[in-house]
C-alpha cells in the first residue's frame, strides 16, 4: 500500500482570561497478608457467579451516531461496491486508510485479498486491477466523493468533495466539537491508574500512569463511554505495623495528630523503617500491631484510618495541580471479597495446592499465580481477581484497562488468563468483557538511568511542578509580561505552559518506551512541544481578536470556502481528527492524538504562510478556519489535560 497510513479504528470549568479548562480530579508493590474480617462468602452469593459473555462480537471501532467520521461514511459505501463486486464472498469487511501520498485522501485495500480469495474460480477478473476497477465502478453516487482513481494492484483512491468537507467543518462550528465525538462498542470501562502506596510522596515514577491514566479515561468519556476512574491506593500491607507503631511511640496524642505535626510522611515512613530494622522489640510490636488490625482492633484501626487520611491529603493536592480525577478504591476495599472469589474459583478447580501455597497453573507460563501464599496471607494475584470480579459484577464494566509500568505485564497476563479461565472475560480480544494493561516505559534522567536527584533521591512530583512552572514564570517576566499582566494572570499562564509541558513530554512518546526528562526540552517554544502549541493557539485566538469581526455571527452568517490547496489540507487534517481519537481510544496510545495535534499546528502555519486571512477577499472563510482549527486544538489539550492559553 503506497502512501497510506492504515488506522485502526479502532468537569467542572475553570476559567479566566487567559486559561479555560474543564477540572476533573492512585499501583505499587505491597504484599496482603492474612485478613480476618467479617464473613464474606454471602457478598458474591448475592450476584451472580460469573459473566454471561457477550456471543456476538462487537468490531473495536463501531460508531453509531449520525455525524460518523469521514472514515466510517467511505467504510459504508465500500461495503455496498464489495457486495455487489464479489456477491460470493461472504463477510467482506472494508479495508478503508487514509493517504498521506498524492493518490487522494483514502484509500480502500481490498482488491489483492479478495483476488486471492477468488482467484482460479470462475470469474470475469483478470487480476487486483480489474476487481479495483469493478469496486470503483460499484461505489454507491454521494456528495463525500468528488473522484475515485485506481492504482497499482487495485487500490482505489478516493478524493473528498472541497464542498462536502467546507460544510461538514462548518456544521461541526455552528454545533459543537462533541459533534465529531467517535462512538466506541463499549458502554462502562473501569481505568485503574496513578495507585500510589499511602505514608509515601508521590515521584516521577507516578507521572506516567496518573497522567497516561486521565488522558486515557478522557479520551474514553469524549467518545461516549462512561468511565470509572480507579485509585487502586495501596492501603494495606504489613508496614502499616511499623507506621501505626511509631505513631503511637511518637506521639503520646496520637488520636488528636494532625497532618502538621506528622510534617514530612515520607520521613515519617523512613523513620519507622529505620527503627522496624534496628530494634528487634519495635520490630516485634509492629508485627503484633498487624495481627490487631487485620483483626478489627479499633484502635489500631483508627491510627491506620488517620495515616491513610494524611496521606490521601497529599496525594489530593498533587491531582488538583494536575487537574486530574480519580475515586479511591484501594487494596482494603478488595479484601473482604477475596475468601469467596478464592471459593468460586476453587469450585471451578482453577485452584490447586502447591508446597503450602494455593496456585493456578496456566498454560504458556513457567511459573504457577499464587493467590494465596504459603503462611495463608494474600497476595497481589487474589486482591487483583477479586477486583476484577468486583468490576465486572458489581460495577458492570465492559473493558477494564490498568496502566501501570512495563515490568507488571507478565502479572496482568496471568491474571487476565485466570480470570479468562474462570468465564470472567471473553476468550476473544476483540470481544467484550475485556481487560487491557496500559504498560509504559520509565522517566530516565540525562545519565540514562532512572531519573533521580543529584543526591540519588527519587524526585518528588510537587517539586517537579514547582520547578516547571518556577521556569515558565521566569521566562513570561524576562518577556515583560510581569508588567503588563496581574499576578493572578502570570501566576496562571506559568501553570498552564508548566504543567502543560510535563504533561506533553511525556504523553508525546509511545508509552511503552523509555523517555529523557529535560526541562530545557520540554519548555521549548520551538519544535513538539506543548509550549510551542500553545503558542500556536494563542496566535490563532489574537488573529481572530485582531480581525474585529464577530466570530459567533460569522459562523451564522458566513461560508466555509475550500478552493485554495492548502485550505484543503488543513480542512481535511480537520476532519480526520475524529479517528484518530478513536485510533488512540483503540489502541490505547495518548501519542497518536499528541501528533495529530502537532500535525494540525503545521498545517495550520503553512496555511496561514501562504493564505492572507485579515483583510483578504476570503476574510470569513479563513477566518472561520481559524477558529475550527482553534476550536479542534482545544479539544485536544483538553483531552492531554492540558490548559489552553488564549495570549502570551
Amino acid at each position: 500500500m503506497l502512501g497510506c497510513l492504515t488506522l485502526f479504528v479502532a468537569p467542572s470549568s475553570y476559567s479566566s482570561p487567559f486559561l479555560s479548562f474543564n477540572f476533573n480530579f492512585n499501583r505499587l508493590s505491597h504484599f496482603r497478608p492474612s485478613i480476618s474480617l467479617p464473613s464474606t462468602t454471602d457478598l458474591l452469593r448475592t450476584t451472580s457467579r460469573s459473566l454471561i459473555l457477550a456471543t456476538k462480537k462487537r468490531s473495536v471501532s463501531t460508531m453509531a451516531n449520525e455525524e460518523e467520521n469521514v472514515k466510517r461514511k467511505l467504510a459504508k459505501l465500500f461495503e455496498v461496491a464489495l457486495k455487489v463486486t464479489v456477491p460470493s464472498v461472504a463477510d467482506v469487511e472494508p479495508l478503508v486508510a487514509a493517504c498521506t501520498g498524492k493518490f487522494g485522501d483514502y484509500q480502500c485495500n481490498n482488491a489483492m485479498g479478495l483476488w486471492s480469495k477468488i482467484k482460479g474460480k470462475e470469474t470475469e477478473f483478470k487480476g487486483p486491477p480489474a476487481v479495483g476497477q469493478a469496486i470503483m465502478r460499484n461505489l454507491p453516487q454521494s456528495d463525500i466523493i468528488e473522484s475515485c482513481s485506481v492504482a497499482g494492484p487495485g487500490f482505489v483512491n478516493v478524493k473528498l468533495s472541497r464542498n462536502w468537507m467546507a460544510q461538514s467543518i462548518q456544521r461541526m462550528l455552528i454545533d459543537g466539537i462533541d459533534t465529531w465525538a467517535p462512538r466506541l462498542p463499549v458502554r462502562r470501562a473501569v481505568v485503574d491508574f496513578s495507585s500510589p502506596n499511602i505514608a509515601k510522596e508521590m515521584h516521577v515514577g507516578h507521572l506516567r500512569s496518573t497522567i497516561i491514566g486521565d488522558t486515557i479515561a478522557r479520551m474514553l468519556e469524549f467518545s461516549c463511554v462512561e468511565v470509572l476512574r480507579r485509585n487502586h491506593v495501596g492501603d494495606w500491607g504489613t508496614q502499616f505495623g511499623m507506621l501505626i507503631e511509631f505513631l503511637f511511640e511518637k506521639f503520646s496524642n496520637w488520636e488528636d495528630v494532625n497532618e502538621a505535626a506528622i510534617g514530612d510522611l515520607q520521613e515519617f515512613y523512613k523513620e519507622s523503617k529505620k527503627r522496624f530494622d534496628s530494634d528487634p522489640d519495635f520490630k516485634e510490636r509492629a508485627q503484633k500491631a498487624v495481627v490487631r488490625l487485620q483483626g478489627g482492633e479499633q484502635k489500631y484501626r483508627k491510627a491506620w484510618t488517620q495515616i491513610c487520611e494524611i496521606s490521601r491529603n497529599e496525594f489530593n493536592r498533587v491531582y488538583q495541580r494536575l487537574r486530574v480525577q480519580l475515586e479511591e478504591k484501594g487494596e482494603s476495599f478488595y479484601n473482604p471479597y477475596i475468601p469467596a472469589v478464592l471459593e468460586e474459583l476453587t469450585s471451578k478447580n482453577l485452584v490447586e495446592d502447591s508446597q503450602g501455597a494455593r496456585v493456578i497453573f496456566l498454560e504458556g507460563f513457567n511459573i504457577p499465580l499464587i493467590v494465596v501464599k504459603s503462611d495463608g496471607g494474600y497476595n497481589y494475584a487474589s486482591t487483583d481477581l477479586a477486583a476484577i470480579w468486583y468490576r465486572l459484577n458489581e460495577e458492570k464494566a465492559e473493558w477494564i484497562i490498568y496502566v501501570t509500568d512495563v515490568g507488571q505485564q507478565q502479572h496482568f497476563d496471568m491474571v487476565f488468563k485466570a480470570a479468562k479461565r474462570a468465564g470472567w472475560l471473553s476468550t476473544d480480544d476483540n470481544a467484550y468483557p475485556k481487560a487491557s494493561h496500559v504498560g509504559f516505559g520509565l522517566v530516565l534522567g540525562d545519565d540514562k538511568k532512572r531519573f533521580r536527584t543529584r543526591s540519588s533521591e527519587v524526585v518528588r512530583l510537587a517539586d517537579l511542578l514547582d520547578e516547571a512552572k518556577s521556569r515558565c514564570k521566569t521566562t513570561l517576566i524576562e518577556r515583560g509580561k510581569g508588567d503588563e499582566w496581574t499576578e493572578e494572570e502570570l501566576e496562571q499562564t506559568a501553570e498552564a505552559l508548566g504543567y502543560g509541558a510535563v504533561k506533553y513530554a511525556d504523553l508525546k512518546n509511545n508509552r511503552l518506551t523509555n523517555y529523557t526528562f529535560s526541562f530545557d526540552q520540554m519548555l521549548n517554544d520551538k519544535g513538539n512541544t506543548a509550549v510551542y502549541l500553545q503558542y500556536a493557539h494563542a496566535r490563532i485566538c489574537s488573529i481572530i481578536r485582531k480581525s474585529g469581526k464577530d466570530i459567533e455571527e460569522l459562523k451564522s452568517m458566513g461560508a466555509i470556502v475550500l478552493d485554495h490547496a492548502d485550505e484543503r489540507a488543513l480542512g481535511l487534517h480537520l476532519l480526520q481528527f475524529s479517528e484518530v481519537v478513536e485510533e488512540a481510544c483503540t489502541n490505547l496510545l495518548p501519542n497518536v492524538l499528541c501528533e495529530y495535534l502537532y500535525n494540525l499546528s503545521e498545517f495550520f502555519t503553512t496555511f496561514y504562510s501562504n493564505c492572507q486571512v485579515v483583510g483578504s477577499a476570503e476574510e470569513t472563510s479563513r477566518l472561520l478556519l481559524c477558529e475550527a482549527t482553534a476550536t479542534v486544538m482545544r479539544k485536544c489539550f483538553y483531552l492531554l489535560g492540558i490548559v489552553p492559553v488564549y495570549k502570551i
